[in-house]
């Protein structure tokens, strides 16, 4: 594969994550369905508590066991009951995309999100990585699995994890 193929082919992947973001915040349920490969793996472990950098220690304690959401429908129905009824905005920075072949990419995402209820009062405001993998398909190019990990968060009653 030439340099111009692989950078197309990443340009393709910034799209499809940036449709994922406008989608979910835009509650467009039908195009949030279109991001994703049916054999989508979601990994929600890390995404409600934060490592701290110096002590390695997890706050709150990481979950017993992993907590992996499997299959694009129930990826879809997890994702639309939590933010479904509320006002979110997400925001994807500074791509590391890497295309292993024609047909397999993976890539981390530096993130932040918020949510807020109806009232615009906050719920949770949080800074992270999507790491995610990515597969070609007949309809282009879908999100296969992602893991959310998180390096702040902030809780709208001022508390931190």
């Amino acid at each position: 594969m030439d340099t111009t193929e692989r950078l197309a082919i990443i340009e393709e992947i910034r799209r499809l994550k940036a449709r994922y973001f406008r989608c979910v915040d835009g509650k467009d349920w039908d195009g949030f369905h279109a991001v994703f490969a049916p054999e989508m793996v979601f990994d929600r472990t890390r995404a409600h508590t934060v490592q701290d950098p110096f002590t390695g220690e997890w706050s709150p304690p990481l979950p017993p066991e992993t907590q992996l959401v499997e299959g694009r429908e129930a990826v879809i129905a997890l994702v639309r009951r939590a933010v479904g009824d509320i006002l979110t905005v997400h925001h994807g920075h500074m791509p590391e995309i890497d295309v292993l072949d024609a047909d397999r990419a993976q890539g981390v995402w530096a993130m932040s999100d918020e949510l807020r209820d109806r009232q615009n009062r906050l719920i949770l405001a949080g800074r992270g990585h999507y790491h995610e993998t990515y597969r070609h398909t007949e309809d282009g190019w879908r999100i296969a699995s992602s893991r959310l990990t998180r390096i702040s968060l902030v809780y709208g009653d001022g508390q931190r994890p």
